[in-house]
């Protein structure tokens, strides 16, 4: 979503905002006024410029004539989940995000926002995918195509959706191929910068090569994965628990075929019959206090596992968040066929 496509100059003519409205080409459009000072100062849609034709404007009057003036908007980085639901339940779709000088932000399209999560995130786009040769040879594993999108495309949307709009994507193998589709993030409603490593990092270690830091909290995300996992009740468990660094797991269930029995020395306590464990494995989504940044090493190899393992030994508090959801790592030939079957039956709004 550009938002270019939504702004209009105060100095131009009702007809030029009717051409513009509909040339954006979307169900209940709107356009944003600004002045020479880029504040906005006003909003018009179809229906304001019928009514101002009704009272006898012209259409060649200035769109100033027609625009409503008192505007309904959010303030940068003060609304939340119910706020947004607010606006969606009274029809109100595009609600802009003004600065204190009352600049345009960002827009929230309250039939795609779910959330406003206070991160920035990191997605890990810089393998080479050797189990998916040869569809790998000339285009990066995030870029494979799914359901007609790249893998990554899946994963940014889901960050914006849930109020994510500051990303980072680490690339090395041909990462030229992800500047170019993405380009600054703008047409997704994000402002995507990119990290770039020339020598393995690890799954975590290009993190310290973040230009700007613009949250207090971290999210970090490998580029491969496909998952509907609710990045909102994720970050309110990390904050509730008072957690320095979370990851999301996966269950994955072992069903023993036979009774096992609980042993004292040779003596037999218990027996369970057919038993069923379950153990959580990493789901490669976690998230992170900033100044954990400083745990990571400069210009090194270093994983996310080696990070937890830091923050272990140093006491601090490491939560694990089980996803009850979809996911799946797409990282084996026949993981890429079952997400082409799979993304069939996924919603992700």
């Amino acid at each position: 979503m550009e938002l270019t496509q939504f702004l209009l100059s105060d100095t131009v003519t009702a007809r030029e905002a009717l051409r513009q409205l509909d040339a954006i080409g979307i169900i209940a459009p709107v356009l944003f006024i600004y002045d020479d000072l880029n504040r906005i100062v006003g909003a018009i849609t179809d229906g304001d410029i019928r009514r101002g034709l009704l009272k006898n404007l012209a259409i060649d009057d200035s769109v100033v004539e027609f625009m409503r003036k008192e505007i309904r908007f959010f303030t940068e980085g003060s609304y939340s989940k119910a706020d947004i639901k607010s606006f969606k339940d009274i029809n109100i779709r595009f609600v802009p995000v003004l600065d204190q000088e009352r600049r345009l932000v960002h827009l929230v399209d309250t039939y795609y926002t779910k959330a406003n999560i206070p991160a920035m995130a990191v997605v890990m786009a810089g393998g080479r995918g050797e189990r998916l040769m040869p569809l790998t040879e000339k285009t990066p594993k995030p870029m494979l195509k799914v359901g007609g999108k790249p893998i990554i495309e899946y994963n940014i949307e889901h960050l914006v959706r849930h109020g994510i709009r500051d990303i980072s994507i680490s690339i090395r193998y041909l990462g030229e191929q992800l500047q170019e589709y993405f380009k600054d993030g703008s047409h997704k409603n994000a402002n995507i910068s990119y990290i770039t490593e020339d020598k393995p990092l690890g799954t975590i270690g290009a993190l310290k090569r973040i230009a700007s830091i613009s949250q207090d909290y971290i999210l970090v995300m490998n580029s491969d994965l496909l998952t509907d996992i609710d990045l909102e009740s994720f970050f309110e468990t990390f904050i509730e628990q008072g957690a320095d660094m979370a990851v999301a797991t996966i269950p994955y269930d072992v069903n023993i075929p036979y009774a096992v029995m609980e042993l004292e020395g040779n003596v037999v306590k218990d027996f369970k019959e057919k038993p069923r464990y379950t153990y959580y494995s990493n789901a490669g989504i976690y998230l992170m206090k900033r100044e954990l940044l400083d745990i990571i090493p400069d210009d090194q190899f270093f994983d996310a596992t080696d990070l937890m393992n830091t923050v272990i030994a140093q006491g601090k508090k490491l939560i694990a968040d089980p996803i009850l959801s979809y996911w799946l790592d797409i990282g084996r030939m026949e993981d890429f066929y079952k997400a082409q079957e799979d993304i069939k039956h996924l919603k992700f709004v």
